[in-house]
């Protein structure tokens, strides 16, 4: 049954035409933590790209939709070879995963032909296929101390790998990506936000500038942000990541108080998505994300490496 048209249609009857269109399909919605809430509000799981990573292992569902980027539905269909995955949005992608192509890591690998490379998982198929292993933010340290080497090549994101060196004995080589929307908040931005909340706790996320992490309270993945954000005490915080990890956080604390620390901390890929887009995406089943065998194989070995870790 498609949306009747000529009426103003609610949120609410766009979310129930999602979960007949699952329940039809046999899907299961995968969303990250940055996605609207009202997209949020109707996937089987939400979560950091780690949480997903492990939830969509074996998901044994017939289709999975991705509500995110296309890494992550890259590196869910990396896991899941049974499954049809589908990315909400075709051209919903990461600008910080563009920064590098497998040509360049090529090389960089020549230039430090001892170092691990330790791949972020913001990064495409094909640049995991060529690394030793893959890191998220909420794992990148306990990657890094895991491996065996003591020369690391850290790659895209430059602000995690700065941020995990200083708190490991190994040598880390850092490549010059970053991403847009974290990278563009200010020791400025953060004071501002401070003068406004004085008594409030600030949690930034390792993908902001290290000036910025220096004023941190703590520095957290989007679903460690979450679980502090539930066992703290506090009541007033200062939020240094994407502004679509508000709507869990309040969520689940309706006692406290956020404050995202930027207004234009947005991401316009993530956002990419609204309910009309994942209904047209899920009735024509289309956006397949195929990533070819050999380059899955050698990915899911860079993953796999990972969660075994972690």
């Amino acid at each position: 049954m498609g949306m009747a048209t000529g009426t103003k249609i609610t949120t609410e009857q766009l979310q129930q035409r999602v979960l007949e269109l699952k329940e039809q399909s046999h899907a299961l919605i995968l969303a990250h933590n940055y996605q609207r809430p009202e997209i949020q509000d109707i996937a089987d799981f939400t979560g950091d790209s780690l949480e997903l990573s492990r939830k969509s292992v074996g998901a044994k569902a017939d289709v999975i939709v991705f509500c995110g980027v296309r890494f992550m539905a890259e590196t869910a269909a990396i896991l899941n070879p049974d499954s049809t995955v589908l990315l909400s949005q075709v051209d919903a992608g990461c600008p910080l995963a563009e920064t590098i192509d497998v040509e360049t890591l090529r090389q960089w690998k020549k230039r430090y032909p001892n170092a691990t490379v330790i791949a972020y998982v913001n990064t495409t198929a094909d640049i995991k296929a060529e690394s030793d292993v893959c890191c998220t933010s909420a794992n990148a340290l306990d990657v890094v101390n895991a491996v065996l080497g003591q020369e690391i090549l850290f790659i895209p994101d430059q602000n995690l790998g700065h941020y995990v060196s200083t708190m490991t004995d190994k040598r880390v080589i850092l490549y010059p990506g970053s991403c847009y929307v974290h990278n563009r908040i200010t020791v400025h931005d953060v004071n501002l936000a401070k003068q406004r909340y004085p008594q409030a706790k600030v949690l930034v996320h390792p993908e902001c500038r290290p000036e910025v992490v220096s004023l941190a309270d703590a520095v957290l993945s989007t679903s460690q942000m979450l679980h502090y954000a539930r066992r703290s005490d506090d009541r007033l915080f200062i939020i240094g990541t994407e502004e679509g990890i508000l709507h869990a956080l309040r969520q689940q604390n309706p006692a406290k108080e956020f404050n995202i620390i930027a207004h234009d901390f947005i991401c316009t890929d993530m956002k990419k998505t609204t309910l009309d887009v994942l209904i047209k995406t899920m009735e024509l089943r289309k956006n397949v994300v195929d990533v070819p065998v050999e380059v899955a194989r050698r990915a899911r070995r860079a993953i796999d490496k990972m969660l075994d870790i972690t």
